[in-house]
This record gives structure tokens, sequence and C-alpha cells, in this order.
């Protein structure tokens, strides 16, 4: 009686498989649809509402985020976003100014950048702590990308092409938000954006030894040599004034960045350290009438609100690939950008954030930015660093900067056009050193050898190439990592931990337990047509290399997620192979869309269900059951 227990118990019957008919294919659609495009399930917690008021209440709150906020706010928010966003203003004056000049196209387009978007991300954005503003790296991409030519030849062409390019921005990101395409941002890795990030600081702190040295003629290729030589071949034109006013101003900055980074409370310091440099300048340039002297200043900003540009909007055929090209590039750059920034935030405020939400946000403010003479805004790190440390609650310190800029536009403008070219070189120069991250950079060397490598592709590529050559080579290299992995997927031989039930990788383990008369593999990936010869040479080349004579494999596919017909037919030449050598295949654990293949491909009417197991516990103990009982049994 005990001996018919065990053999029950312990014969290979494939006990705890869930063999239940194969999915239809509507409801397989149905579901990768679902973990693909809305792997955080959104709607759920809407269609779990009994009433339908509630559900249109949750839903209009779920699409425009200011429902959910705005109705819990107080005065006691308001305070702290009123200081943030008057924080931040002071902050977006100088680099509106500043980036714009970056771009090549009028300075008061920059201040008109920091008007109209914040009010649209207010209403739409995800985060409680993105500041919207003007980047640094888009802007000088677009300037590089239209070309010194084209702004020589036509001013207004180049500056409505950039409005072009930023309505083409707007609908790109809107489009990636709207059907959920979050997932090409992915391929711009941390590696990536650390690279770019630093390479592009480096070619704008060059370029701004323009303003420096005060240099009339200069080149705008983007690249170190070329920055260089145009440096050194015009030293004709260097004004040892300009260099001197403009090391006070680094200086200066940098020793608020300074006092902010060793007490932290004090961070309004280098918040209002960028306004301070522009007023100081305007007022010495004011009273010496520094272009009489050979100081370059900003020259007339005009009083007013933004005036429309839909009317400028062209889509000439001549120039829509070079538009086209500007408005993807840029504008998945800054999405990838202001995404990031705004989620490492939100962790350090224990906060989440929709990335699919603030890609509907960033693309809406850049269309509407299109027809309001703004250029590509998104979210950059210095403003949201400001944001931050200033205490802001909502997205209502977005708003009071759009009415503090309102005010700047309306009433103070024309006052920062004595604005001295070297104080914004000072400023950009400062504001890029932040973005060279050494620390990251030498944390990716410790740790991951081909990360540093992406990094590094990214960093040199840009300095030396040009920023979208180095963003592709950066990407290229981190696509075929991608690909190396899936061409070559991890297998290991797994060992019994001894007076335990678990198996692990001999390798790691050296401890664990290999038993005669068995293989035990697993498989850590999917199976499919680019990995299927890999796969089959590795599990022969483990039964190959075995000292003893072998009985069985056990596949362990619990980590197998998915398999092709090119998968299939592959298990089904290995497990031909095997029986030629008198060797039993016996899958273990497989998923459920693995084991739906299996079952519609005959695979499991052709090894036996009872070579099918939930365990590899309970395959090694039928396993050994077998070999104890009768070696030289069939293998279907």
């Amino acid at each position: 009686m005990e001996s018919d227990r065990t053999s029950s118990s312990s014969s290979p019957k494939g006990q705890g498989v869930n063999f239940s008919a194969p999915r239809s294919f509507v409801e397989k659609l149905r579901s990768k649809c679902k973990e693909t495009f809305f792997p955080d399930d959104p709607f759920k917690p809407i269609s779990q509402e009994p009433n339908g008021l509630t559900k249109t209440k949750k839903t209009l709150e779920y699409f425009v985020p200011i429902f959910e906020w705005l109705p819990k706010y107080n005065l006691q928010k308001l305070w702290y976003d009123l200081l943030a966003g008057i924080t931040i203003t002071s902050l977006a004056v100088p680099q509106g100014i500043s980036y714009a000049n970056l771009a090549s196209i009028p300075p008061i387009i920059g201040l008109y950048s920091s008007f109209v978007p914040p009010f649209v991300y207010a209403v739409l954005g995800s985060s409680n702590t993105l500041a919207v503003g003007t980047v640094a790296a888009c802007s000088l991409l677009i300037s590089e990308t239209f070309g010194e030519d084209l702004l020589k030849k036509d001013p207004n062409l180049y500056l409505h092409l950039i409005f072009t390019s930023t309505f083409i921005t707007g609908v790109f990101q809107f489009a990636l938000g709207f059907f959920r395409l979050g997932i090409l941002v992915d391929f711009l890795s941390h590696s990536t954006i650390t690279g770019f990030m630093g390479g592009t600081a480096i070619i704008i702190l060059l370029q701004q030894l323009k303003g420096v040295f005060g240099i009339v003629h200069f080149t705008h290729k983007t690249d170190v040599v070329s920055v260089l030589h145009a440096l050194f071949t015009h030293r004709d034109e260097w004004k040892w004034q300009s260099a001197l006013a403009g090391l006070c101003f680094l200086i200066f900055l940098q020793s608020t960045r300074y006092i902010k980074k060793i007490k932290p409370k004090l961070f309004w310091v280098s918040a209002m350290g960028p306004m301070v440099v522009v007023l100081v300048g305007c007022l010495v340039a004011y009273l010496v009438k520094g272009t009489e002297h050979g100081i370059q200043t900003v020259g007339p900003l005009k009083k007013g609100l933004n005036p429309p540009s839909i009317q400028y909007l062209t889509f000439d055929a001549k120039y829509l690939p070079l538009v086209i090209k500007a408005g993807i590039v840029t504008g998945l750059i800054a999405m990838a950008e202001g995404i990031a920034i705004g989620r490492s935030f939100a962790v350090m405020k224990n906060e989440q954030t929709d990335g699919n939400k603030e890609m509907i946000a960033f693309g809406l403010m850049n269309i509407i930015g299109s027809f309001t003479s703004c250029y590509l805004t998104t979210g950059p790190f210095s403003k949201t660093a400001v944001n931050y440390n200033a205490g802001t609650k909502t997205p209502m310190s977005n708003v009071v900067m759009g009415l503090c800029m309102m005010l700047v536009l309306l009433f103070l403008a024309p006052l920062f056009s004595y604005t001295p070219l070297v104080g914004l070189s000072a400023i950009i120069m400062s504001a890029m050193l932040g973005l060279i991250d050494y620390e990251e950079m030498y944390h990716l060397f410790k740790v991951d050898k081909f990360d540093f490598l992406v990094c590094m592709s990214a960093f040199f590529g840009v300095s030396f190439l040009s920023m979208d050559y180095g963003l592709i080579i950066s990407v290229g290299l981190s696509v075929v990592r991608a690909l190396l992995y899936v061409a070559r997927p991890s297998t290991c031989k797994l060992g019994r931990i001894p007076n335990s039930a678990m198996f692990r990788d001999i390798e790691q383990y050296p401890g664990s337990e290999e038993m005669s008369g068995y293989v035990i593999l697993q498989l850590g990936s999917p199976i499919f047509f680019a990995n299927s010869t890999y796969v089959r040479e590795r599990i022969l080349r483990w039964i190959r290399d075995e000292p003893e004579d072998v009985q069985f494999l056990l596949l362990d596919l619990s980590g197998v997620s998915s398999i092709d017909m090119t998968g299939m037919e592959t298990l089904l030449e290995v497990r031909r192979i095997l029986v030629s050598k008198g060797i039993k295949m016996v899958i273990i654990n497989p998923r459920f869309e693995v084991l739906e293949k299996m079952m519609l491909s005959h695979f499991v009417e052709k090894i036996g269900r009872e070579y099918v197991f939930l365990s590899i516990d309970d395959a090694v103990q039928a396993c050994r059951f077998n070999l104890s009982t009768s070696k030289s049994e069939p293998c279907s």
C-alpha cells in the first residue's frame, strides 16, 4: 500500500499544470495590447465606481489633472506656490533671453516661451514640481539643424521654420501620449541622456566664449574642433574688458551655486543669481553707454504679450524634411528630459507622475506655443530644482510664473534690452557646468562598462561630431546591446541547494548539488527566430559536457515569456536529437502563452502531458522515481 502511494505521488503525471483550452485570438490580442499600452491599468479605479456621476468626475480628473488638485487647493498651498512661482520667474527671464540667443532667434521669443506654455502645463500636467521653460540643449540643436546659412539668407523664414518645428514637436509628443507610445522614450537610456547632456554642455560652454571674449565673427558649428579653431582664428577681436566682466559674473554665479550646495535652505541665493547678473549688467551697460565701447547687448525688446504666429507656420516641401527632423529629434530629447526630471523629483516627494499625461501636456503646450510666438519648451532641470527647493505644492507655481512673465512683458521688457551678451554667456556657462555629471559617469564606469561606453559615445559624439550624430551613435549602441541580450539569452544549469527544495545556478552557487542522470537547465528569455539556433546549440552543449550519461533533460521555462513557431520547431528538433541519444525531455512551469503555443502545435502531445510539471522539485522527484524503477522506459 505504501508502495502504491509512493508510486502515484512520484511518477510523472504533470500534477498542478493547467492544461485549459487556449484562449481565442481576440482574447490574446486584448491582453497583449493592455500590457503593452496600459501596463498601469489606469481605468480600473474609474470602472469600479458604482455611480455614473462619480465615474464622469473621475474620468475628467484623469484626463485633466487640474480638476483633481484644484478643488483641494487652499491658502497655505498658495503661499508656497506664490513664493516658488516668483522665484522661478527670476530664473526664467535671464534663461529665456539666454537660450533664445543660443537658438539664434530674437530674445523676446524666449520671454514669450515662458508666458503661455506654463498655463497649459498647469491644466494638463501630472507633476506637482515640474517648472516649464526652454532648455539649452534643444535650443542649440534647433540652431544647428536649421544652420547659419538659412539664418543669414532669410531671418524671418528661419524664425517661421522654428515655429513650424515647434508645432511638429507638439503634434509628435501629443500623438505619443495619446496612443500611449511612451515605450519609444525608453530607447533613450539613462546612460545616453547623461552622455548627451554632458557633451551638449561642453559645446555650449565653448560657444559662449564668443560672448565672453566679445568676438563678432564666430562659427555656428557646434563641434569642439570648429569652435576652438574659430576662437583662436579671431584672436584680434578679443576684448579683455569683456573677458574680465565675464569671469567676474561666472565667479559670482558659481559662488551662489556653492552657497546653495553647502546650505540648501539658501537655494534662493542661487536662483536669484542670474537675475542679479542681468540687472547689474543692464545698469553698468546703461551708465557707461556700453554699446559705444564695444559691449554687445541684447538690443531692443518691445513691450506687449505674445503676438499670434499661426499664420507663420510654413509647410513648404523644400524645408519640410528639415522641419520634421528638427521637430521630432528635439521633441524626443525634450520629452525624455522633461519626463525623467519630473519623475526624479516626484520620487523625492513620494508622488507619482504619468508619462503619457506628461507627453500630452508637453504636446499641447508646444502646439499652442507655436501659435503664440513660442519655441520648444519642456521641463528644464535648473528651473524644476529651484521650484522644488522653493517648496512648491501644486502646478499653480507655473501659473504664478506665467502671470509674473505677463507683467514683465507688459511693463519691464524694454529694461532688459541693455543686458550685455557677456552676462548671458556667463549665465549659460554656469548652468552648463552643472549638467556635466562627472560622478555619474564614474559610477557608470565602476558598475557597467558597456553603459559607460554608451555614455561616452554620446558625450564624444556630440562634442566632436554633432548633436544628432552623437545621439544616433549612442542609441545605436544601446539597441545593439539589447539585440545581443535577445540573440544570446541567459541560460544556466541548476543544482539543488543542500538540505532544501531550492534550485539555483551552479555557477553562482558552487555548493549546490548536481544529481547524476539528469540535467536541469533554466532559460531566461523569450525563444524566437533570433535566438533559437543559439538556444539549441547551448542546450546540446550542456548535454555534451556532462561527464556521465544523461537520462533526463529538465527545461525550466518559467523565465520564457513567449515563444514563436521557430522556437517551437527548435524545441522539437532538440527533442528529436535527445530521443536519438535515449534522453527524455521534461518541461517545467511553462507560462500561459508558451503553454498555449505548445498545445496548439501538438508539442505537449508529442512529449506527453506526464512530462510537463509545475515545479522543479516535482520533476526531480518524478525523474528519480523513473530512474530507480526503469532506466529503459520509452521516451514517449
